[in-house]
């Protein structure tokens, strides 16, 4: 309390008296023990109104310590129970956080990681994944703008995340504490296996592998890629003490239509410690793309040979050649290509009106462009009937499908009426024209979506040219034809519209995330946000079924069905207001990636331990981690003298007291009169 308060409050006595002796003594002639009674109650009254108006407050200085923190975070994934480490991991846990030592020079923090990362005192060693970088982030954010160490018990063996080796603040000193039998065994592993999830039909698709080999010796192994009984790749493979990794590409055939499941496997005549790691499945989507184009022209053309060909490159696309009066032959197609439309496409065009297929006109010198406006609306003639040579000018805005400019400007030019063209509606422009050296700003290769229905629009013959000239540039047909075949697959494509939409995989690793998505649509097609939408999951072989909610997100619906062993599933996505469903499969294969290991990744955890200028002990190591830690004088505790203050009188209860004061005296003088 300072000098100036005290005088206040000695001044508010001298006050409080002084007024209460004018009030009820100056002029009073009665001094009874009642006036001194009312004189005190006014004198109390006065005095703790101005304490009030004071408000004095006394200081009080402490000595506050603040110890360093040390993190300790164990490895809670089941890779540290599949090495049998389980145990020892708790044992070093409980052997430094009960440490007299170090609890009393740090403020112990005790954390748990697997796929993700918490504070936490207890372990049970089942989690799926190993995410060493959620512990470098989460740590820097936690003790923010400290310095301290950490402690990791673990094997080091990370399945998911990024590389934590350079994830840890260097500043920090980390001490990796090693758990797990770092004994070599002989043992033969899948390291990695990529592959695409899909394939077409009656193609080959690629798998490329990853192997790894860990001994002392010369070894020779046998890699196979079966499906069922059936071995559909065998490779040998050798490794010695210097070549310890080995990758293979093959080329698979896409046989058959649906979803595929391999096995990919190794072995050898010698035994391993660990051959689950040995095993690897992967499933790969066989779609069949194949469909049926039809020419249809009344003209012979060079055009049409070339397009022949270029659309056949692809396997999966045959092309038949129709004249524009046998209609029964159109009934195959999904594609119908009009080569220079004329009356005598009457009947084409009336029948594909029904068939909605979707189209790819081209104009020429003998195209009819009245009857062409009669047939469709994406795209007005109003031509002369004088002819002109087109060049190409590629419209790099373009976004309706990828593609690349293959040198469109170098080509020769297009012939086709002169004349204007004008767009109408939703149409877009991948070559506009140009006249020798001035643009028309008119399409020359244009695309229309009209309520579901596709149309291409190549507005000029003799693209035949084009075909030789990008060979003459490229020396092959290729770019030209993967031009043409995205044409061709932008048109195959079904564009229609559905109000229930719902996103998943055909196969899933256990372990990985399993998400599915969905979204519904109303009448105009808008992002319903107030439908509620239900998924019910059944296991074909043991035909039980689990419901859930699918929860709304942003524009979707979603639900996490994680926790569901390997197996095949059905499932049913329904809309309950509409009643609106989806159906489909899904399958999880058996693959535990925690599992792959058999010994700890003691190299990757030294370099994280350099990094920070930490060090890494093994297990049997623990009490060199102690006294390194307690030896280290980084780590000291800070000492600060803490100033608090505090009012003497709690205003509340004081305002209560001078309330009852003046209660009292007001009371005491009305029963006696004096009022």
């Amino acid at each position: 309390m300072t000098t100036n308060t005290i005088f206040l409050l000695l001044l508010s006595l001298i006050i409080a008296g002084g007024l209460s002796y004018f009030q009820y003594f100056f002029k009073a002639k009665n001094k009874s023990n009642l006036i001194w009674f009312l004189a005190f109650l006014r004198f109390l009254a006065i005095y703790a109104l101005l304490v009030l108006l004071i408000n004095p407050i006394i200081s009080k200085s402490s000595l506050e310590i603040t110890k360093t923190p040390l993190a300790i975070a164990v490895d809670n994934s089941s890779s540290i129970e599949a090495l049998k480490s389980d145990k020892k991991a708790v044992e070093l846990y409980q052997k430094l956080i009960s440490n007299p030592a170090l609890k009393e020079k740090f403020d112990i923090q005790s954390y748990q990681f697997d796929a993700d990362f918490k504070s936490s005192d207890k372990f049970d060693f089942k989690g799926k994944q190993t995410n060493l970088d959620e512990v470098a982030k989460n740590l820097k954010s936690i003790n923010k703008n400290l310095t301290f160490p950490t402690v990791i018990i673990s094997d080091g063996n990370q399945t998911t995340g990024n590389d934590y080796v350079y994830r840890f603040d260097p500043v920090n000193k980390v001490y990796p504490l090693v758990v797990g039998d770092t004994t070599t065994f002989f043992d033969l592993k899948i390291n990695q296996l990529n592959v695409n999830k899909y394939a077409f039909h009656k193609n080959k698709f690629p798998v490329e592998v990853f192997l790894q080999y860990s001994g002392d010796k010369a070894a020779t192994a046998d890699f196979t890629i079966s499906q069922g009984n059936s071995i559909v790749a065998k490779e040998k493979v050798s490794f010695s003490p210097s070549k310890k990794t080995a990758s293979l590409n093959l080329l698979l055939p896409a046989n058959k239509v649906g979803l595929q499941i391999f096995r990919a496997s190794i072995s050898s005549s010698t035994k391993e410690k660990n051959s689950y790691n040995n095993i690897k499945n992967f499933a790969v989507e066989i779609i069949d793309q194949k469909s049926t184009i039809a020419i249809v022209s009344a003209i012979n053309h060079p055009d049409i040979a070339v397009l022949k060909r270029s659309i056949e490159v692809n396997a999966e696309r045959k092309v038949i050649l129709v004249k524009p009066n046998d209609v029964n032959q159109l009934q195959e197609a999904s594609v119908l290509v009009l080569y220079q439309p004329n009356a005598s496409f009457k009947a084409v065009f009336d029948n594909n009106k029904s068939a909605g297929r979707n189209t790819f006109i081209i104009t020429g010198n003998n195209t009819d462009f009245n009857f062409l406006n009669q047939q469709q609306n994406n795209l007005i003639f109003k031509m002369s009937g004088q002819t002109e040579d087109y060049l190409s000018e590629f419209q790099s805005q373009f976004n309706l499908f990828a593609i690349d400019n293959i040198g469109f400007e170098n080509f020769p030019p297009l012939q086709n009426a002169f004349g204007t063209i004008t767009t109408n509606g939703n149409v877009s422009v991948l070559l506009s024209s140009r006249i020798r050296n001035v643009s028309t700003n008119a399409p020359l290769l244009a695309f229309a979506e009209n309520q579901g229905k596709r149309t291409a629009f190549l507005l000029g013959e003799n693209s035949w040219k084009w075909r030789l000239q990008s060979h003459i540039d490229n020396q092959s047909f290729e770019k030209y034809d993967v031009f043409i075949d995205k044409i061709i697959q932008f048109l195959a494509t079904s564009a229609s519209k559905k109000s229930l939409v719902v996103t998943h995989e055909s196969f899933y690793n256990s372990g990985d995330e399993l998400v599915i998505n969905a979204q519904y649509f109303n009448k105009n097609y808008e992002f319903d946000e107030k439908a509620r939408l239900t998924i019910s999951v059944t296991n074909i072989e043991t035909k039980q079924s689990k419901n859930y909610d699918l929860l709304k997100g942003n524009n979707s619906y979603s639900v996490n069905l994680d926790g569901l062993t390997a197996g095949k599933y059905n499932f049913t996505v329904k809309e309950l207001n509409s009643n609106t469903s989806y159906s489909s499969h899904f399958e999880i294969l058996d693959f535990d990636i925690e599992k792959q290991f058999v010994n700890p990744d003691v190299l990757k955890l030294k370099q994280l331990a350099l990094q920070t200028n930490g060090k890494a002990f093994f297990e049997n190591q623990a009490d060199d981690l102690i006294n390194t830690l307690l030896e280290n004088k980084e780590y000291k505790s800070i000492e600060k003298n803490v100033t608090t203050k505090t009012p003497i009188i709690d205003w509340v209860w004081l305002l209560i007291l001078i309330a009852a004061l003046l209660t009292t005296e007001w009371f005491v003088r009305k029963y006696n009169g004096l009022l």
